[in-house]
């Protein structure tokens, strides 16, 4: 029960990451502000709870709704302990010599400009809470091209250094900033945004999973819980030493190409050291 009286806000909350983060939270003792714009999944969520989970809608690339967001879990709890900075999609998936302006804003509207404004907003309800924490979801999109659409990257990348530049900002309110960067996740975040059936869509995501079984040394795809077990720890006493960094949690997705943990998988290196052990004198 490393929650125990606090209270948590968390954006993006009613599926996915978010969802497991909100049940997550509550489950360990919090009183847990689930935001989303999705109203029937997020009264769902907070109708199944017995109080400990509240519902507020909200659009998170609308300044005003975050501060209303922020003030209602203060007012109601008398302040904020933690909140997740998780609302996201997918974002314009057209490359840079397509992309338009207006997707590009909206993108970085969602995926980073929202965050800000989360912080700015929830910080004067933080301030002089015990062990006050935020964390901020970005992406292994951040570290370099080929994992998502580029608006989507670049904006994750920001999210990044955000989150090191908020920690020295707000180290003077004892208030701690981290990051997580999630990799192949079992979630809709990339074809909700997307016209596809239902049907097609459930197929998408299977596909993915698979994918994700391959694509790292940890055979399995992702799953939300993965990260949101990352995001409490983040946000506990447990990191009270860590401030301005962010944790992988990608099942070793990036952690160099593929032969460095595939011994099928073409390596030039080796190649060339099988060759000149070929050649060796015996």
């Amino acid at each position: 029960m490393r929650f125990s009286g606090k209270t948590v806000v968390i954006t993006g909350a009613a599926s996915g990451i978010g969802r497991a983060a909100v049940l997550l939270f509550a489950g360990e003792g919090a009183t847990v502000y689930a935001a989303d714009i999705d109203a029937a999944g997020g009264e769902a969520l907070a109708q199944s709870s017995n109080g400990a989970i509240r519902f507020q809608h909200c659009e998170v690339t609308s300044t005003e709704a975050i501060r209303a967001l922020m003030d209602r879990a203060a007012a109601e709890t008398g302040g904020i302990d933690v909140v997740f900075n998780n609302a996201g999609a997918g974002g314009d998936p057209a490359a840079i010599d397509t992309i338009e302006p207006e997707g590009w804003d909206r993108t970085m509207d969602l995926l980073l400009r929202s965050v800000a404004f989360g912080i700015r907003h929830a910080v004067p309800h933080m301030i002089g809470r015990k062990g006050a924490a935020i964390v901020n979801t970005s992406s292994v999109a951040a570290v370099g091209p080929g994992y998502a659409p580029t608006a989507y990257a670049v904006a994750k990348a920001g999210v990044l250094h955000l989150t090191k530049c908020a920690a020295t900002d707000l180290a003077r309110h004892n208030i701690r900033v981290n990051a997580v960067q999630p990799g192949f996740i079992q979630t809709n975040i990339f074809t909700a945004s997307m016209d596809m059936t239902a049907e097609t869509k459930a197929t998408a995501k299977a596909m993915l999973a698979t994918m994700g079984e391959h694509a790292q040394p940890v055979a399995r795809a992702g799953q939300a819980e993965d990260i949101a077990r990352a995001v409490a720890f983040l946000a506990s006493d447990d990191a009270a030493f860590v401030t301005g960094t962010t944790l992988l949690v990608d099942g070793g997705l990036t952690v160099g190409p593929r032969h460095s943990w595939d011994p099928e998988a073409p390596n030039m290196l080796g190649a060339l050291r099988e060759l000149a052990d070929s050649q060796a004198p015996v």
